[in-house]
């Protein structure tokens, strides 16, 4: 990679609790601990990846809150932009999916630090000093109306001062109900600041209040369109697509559609999946590998969907891989040991 690419990342850390493969949640008494968050998946990828990745949110100042910190340091993510405030930290449960049961997720995070902190917590002038992206998500937006509010701010913000917006959807039913959020708006406020977005036919549906009908492609194709005739800014709209046979059993490609054209990346066979959570945190942070290296359009989605496919392999949030790791897979050049 020629040059470091400064890209700050907002959203709330959390910590995982999750349970033993093929049981229920507390089905045995004990529980697998990891951190992770969505905005800090990117931070983490994007640093293995050689960035200057930099996370900025707010902990409690308590024990969980500094080893959440820690451990994003540890990959090489820059914190100073993480702050304390009054709160717990936010946590979530996960039992894992097996044969035809579906993974869960259940969350417990009213009443974080992240969710409860003033929307002016974060000095955006000095958090973005320096960076080219702003990273967001709407899961901020999900949590109430203090972090809507702020992460709104956040992109407002990064426009103001010429860094550029990259936005994942990563729409969570159950936060929004939780909330009683205005999804619609606040998704709208967020995708109308982005210049590239995550999202797929059912985000984009939901933001501008269209059916969106056909087959998948189809559909992403629609919306594709729908979405640049409603957001001038919006460059590049890029997502993956999954086919589900259980939950070991999948097959992962992705799509991207630009203002003058649409590529579509190789699929791949996910057999004896080890853990998905954060795989399409892996292909946002692959893409924007891609546009801060200047790669052409169709090796930015290849990378971005080899960085999902080999997150699978990887117990935990974060996609613990190399660049050169992704490369090997991008360029099909097997599984055999490397020696």
């Amino acid at each position: 990679m020629s040059e470091r690419t400064r890209i700050v990342c907002f959203g709330e850390l959390l910590v995982r609790l999750s349970g033993a493969e093929g049981e229920q949640l507390l089905q045995s008494p004990s529980l697998h601990v990891h951190f992770g968050g969505a905005e800090a998946n990117v931070a983490v990828s994007l640093a293995r990846f050689g960035h200057d990745a930099a996370m900025v949110s707010i902990v409690p100042p308590n024990a969980l809150g500094a080893a959440a910190i820690a451990e994003l340091r540890r990959h090489g993510v820059d914190t100073s932009g993480v702050v304390t405030g009054p709160g717990r930290m936010g946590l979530y449960f996960l039992t894992p999916g097996a044969v035809s049961r579906p993974s869960a997720v259940l969350y417990d995070r009213a009443g974080s630090a992240f969710a409860s902190a003033a929307p002016t917590t974060i000095d955006w002038s000095a958090a973005l000093r320096g960076a080219r992206w702003l990273h967001l998500s709407g899961i901020a937006s999900a949590l109430g109306e203090r972090a809507a509010v702020a992460n709104q701010r956040a992109a407002d913000a990064a426009l103001a001062l010429g860094v550029a917006v990259s936005f994942d959807g990563n729409y969570r039913e159950h936060l929004w109900a939780a909330s009683g959020g205005d999804a619609k708006r606040l998704l709208r406020g967020m995708l109308a600041t982005a210049e590239i977005a995550f999202v797929d036919d059912r985000d984009i549906a939901l933001s501008l209040g269209i059916e969106i009908k056909g087959e998948s492609l189809e559909r992403r194709r629609s919306a594709a369109a729908a979405a640049f005739a409603a957001f001038p800014r919006l460059a590049t709209i890029c997502s993956t697509i999954r086919e589900a046979e259980s939950a070991q059993r999948q097959r992962l490609g992705g799509v991207m559609f630009t203002r003058t054209g649409e590529l579509v990346a190789r699929t791949y066979s996910l057999d004896g999946i080890v853990d998905r959570v954060g795989a399409g945190d892996a292909f946002a942070a692959g893409i924007l590998h891609g546009r801060a290296t200047r790669l052409a359009d169709q090796d930015t989605l290849e990378l971005g969907v080899a960085a999902a496919v080999l997150k699978h392999s990887i117990r935990g949030d974060f996609n613990l891989v190399s660049v050169s790791d992704v490369d090997q897979l991008v360029a099909a050049k097997g599984v055999d040991i490397r020696r």
